[in-house]
């Protein structure tokens, strides 16, 4: 009989915030002869990082973690160990601790030093020679006609962000919903293309399939207005430079960086860049640190690369706030390749305050603007399971009544097939991964349902928890199978919308796309899905369809989280935020994003002390890419 036991360091069991992960690293820097006090800090690093921090800070300490903070003799005596390394040393360790005491694990370190390094570069060189006065004047002339001409104020930060660009490595474009990102971008790649010695190879992405196909519609729709405007449409000379701007593909950054999942590494680098000299990257918040190391390593050193997105909107689900940051260190300086829209051209300026209070921290303002509003904007105290309980029943009745939600498709007519798959199926009889050839009527029926679907959306704070998303797809899923007759044990049934939850390049459906079940004409159910293909910007909609039990991982999309829902707009949008007023994910970018989904009317289903906790408490994520960006020329101070 042995007599081995295995004992657990009791420095291990010292903090009950640990996940497994973080004991993991604590046992394997003890295994390897680190000491106990880099071992926990190891440990909370390893936390921090969970939380989207880049590094853990050692002297001032953020309230998220439960580290008290360590003395300068702790922080000496953690430099001198074998496994932690200074900023301007070149050996490659698990660990390195910035003159800052900013401790980081290596992968975060290597990847914002790169970065940044990355950045100043493209920063400080430009593409060809200063312009002259002569070109000056023309590129003047050019504005005009892209901006149909007029020299409207509100127009003016476009203006100059279409002018700025040109000859840019580095270009970034922020502003709130409504204020013309996209067509802004539109103008500045016609700019670039007419500016261009010969015609330039362009690539629009963004970090999910929904923000890719909403990227690629608001495109597909911004060509159209730019040749149809009213009074002042693009030349005809124009027209050609418009054709070469994309609209046919929604590239997701996996995509465009050649994802390879067996490797757990992108196909696209230094060593075989991005084959485009502009690329475009929507919804560029949505991007974590160790994307925007990759990205900017895969785009060619004499291409332009252009981020786009709203700086106050939620940092990634993963490590870092690299769009923050960005826009924090540009703005500091008053860089010319920064350009923040402020207004919003849309027409419910109702929405825009409120956004605005928020954006801007004011719960006082935020509580005059949603009194202004009306009806469009509602705010329902919800503090307990039994409110929320009501609200989800007035909820799912308007659901359930909502118009073409669960059409009845017809057989197809005798017209001939809309669409045909654009990816033929592996075997004759293998429809489960190909879009259904479908009659104009059903087709139409379809995209009216998938519509209805999109008008309406319960965004939640939180996953878990009676307050979360989960348990509210299962309230609501109730509700509805109950006003729809539908049985009780039945998964699929026409109606169901559900989020793709994992991408899955094979059948070509990504993270964050919503389907909606429906009944074909032969009563068997599929799942649909809209695609941003097809040809020119008079291009349709495609429809793609799959037998459930061929879909990748998925859950129900009835209710869907805010992280969720960043890439898409709702005419109606509820808010959920969980009644805990201490509850760590409430933040001022949560409750902005959430908001700021809606297009027309929304809900915001919280109690007072929720929004004040809200609205006061911004997001702050630990790292040094702010500082090592504005630092330009020379390192941090920790070099």
């Amino acid at each position: 009989m042995s007599n081995y036991a295995f004992k657990r360091d009791p420095g291990e069991l010292g903090a009950q915030w640990w996940r497994p992960i973080d004991r993991a690293l604590y046992r394997w820097v003890r295994t390897h002869g680190g000491s106990e006090k880099l071992a926990a800090t190891a440990a909370w690093a390893s936390l921090a990082d969970g939380q989207g921090d880049t590094a853990l800070p050692l002297t001032d300490v953020d309230s998220r973690s439960g580290l008290s903070p360590l003395t300068a003799a702790d922080i000496a005596e953690l430099r001198q160990q074998a496994m932690v390394a200074t900023v301007d040393s070149a050996q490659t360790t698990p660990f390195v601790l910035d003159a800052a005491s900013r401790f980081y694990l290596w992968r975060n370190y290597a990847h914002e030093r790169d970065a940044a390094a990355l950045i100043r570069a493209r920063r400080t060189s430009r593409l060809g020679a200063d312009i002259s006065a002569a070109e000056a004047a023309r590129m003047e002339a050019d504005l005009d006609t892209l901006f149909h001409g007029g020299r409207r104020t509100e127009e003016g930060p476009q203006r100059e962000a279409v002018r700025s660009a040109v000859g840019r490595k580095l270009f970034v474009l922020t502003g709130g919903p409504g204020t013309g990102k996209t067509t802004t971008v539109l103008r500045m790649l016609l700019m670039l293309q007419r500016r261009a010695t010969k015609p330039l190879t362009i690539q629009i992405a963004a970090p999910t399939g929904k923000a890719a196909q909403r990227l690629v519609q608001s495109v597909r729709q911004g060509k159209v207005d730019l040749r149809s405007h009213s009074s002042a449409p693009l030349p005809q000379d124009w027209h050609a430079l418009l054709d070469t701007i994309p609209d046919t593909d929604a590239l997701t950054l996996h995509r465009l960086l050649g994802f390879q999942p067996w490797r757990n590494a992108f196909r696209r680098s230094a060593r075989d860049p991005i084959a485009a000299d502009v690329v475009v990257v929507d919804e560029a918040s949505m991007v974590d640190l160790a994307m925007l190391h990759a990205l900017l390593a895969a785009v060619r050193p004499d291409a332009t690369l252009v981020l786009v997105g709203d700086a106050d909107q939620l940092t990634s689900v993963a490590t870092g706030s690299v769009m923050m940051d960005l826009v924090t260190a540009m703005e500091s300086e008053s860089a010319s390749d920064l350009v923040r829209l402020k207004h919003s051209f849309r027409a419910e300026k109702y929405l825009v305050a409120i956004n605005e209070a928020v954006r801007a921290g004011d719960p006082s303002a935020l509580t005059d603007a949603i009194g202004a509003a009306g009806d469009n904007a509602v705010h329902r105290t919800i503090d307990d399971a039994k409110q929320l309980k009501q609200q989800l029943g007035r909820w799912a009745k308007q659901l359930a009544a909502t118009n073409n939600l669960r059409p009845t498709l017809p057989e197809p007519p005798s017209t001939g097939p809309l669409h045909t798959a654009a990816e033929p199926p592996a075997s004759p009889g293998d429809l489960q991964h190909a879009a259904v050839e479908i009659g104009a009527t059903r087709g139409y029926m379809v995209r009216a349902a998938l519509a209805a679907l999109g008008q309406r959306q319960l965004l939640c704070a939180l996953r878990e928890t009676e307050f979360g998303a989960c348990a509210i797809n299962g309230m609501l899923e109730r509700s509805l199978r109950k006003a729809w007759a539908v049985a009780a044990y039945a998964e699929w049934y026409p109606g169901r919308a559900i989020i793709i939850t994992r991408n899955d390049y094979g059948v070509g459906l990504f993270n964050g796309d919503i389907g909606l079940c429906l009944a074909d004409s032969n009563g068997h159910l599929r799942v649909w899905f809209q695609a941003a293909q097809g040809e020119g910007a008079s291009a349709d909609i495609a429809l793609r369809s799959f037998a459930p039990n061929s879909l990748p991982a998925h859950e129900a999309a009835f209710a869907i989280t805010i992280h969720k829902s960043q890439g898409s707009e709702y005419r109606h949008a509820a808010v959920l935020l969980p009644a805990d007023a201490d509850n760590r994910i409430l933040s001022r970018q949560l409750l902005y994003t959430g908001i700021s989904r809606a297009k027309a009317e929304v809900e915001l289903w919280a109690t007072d002390a929720a929004i004040a906790a809200a609205v006061a408490t911004p997001v702050s994520r630990v790292g040094g890419l702010e500082q090592r960006i504005a630092e330009r020329d020379r390192e941090i101070a920790s070099r």
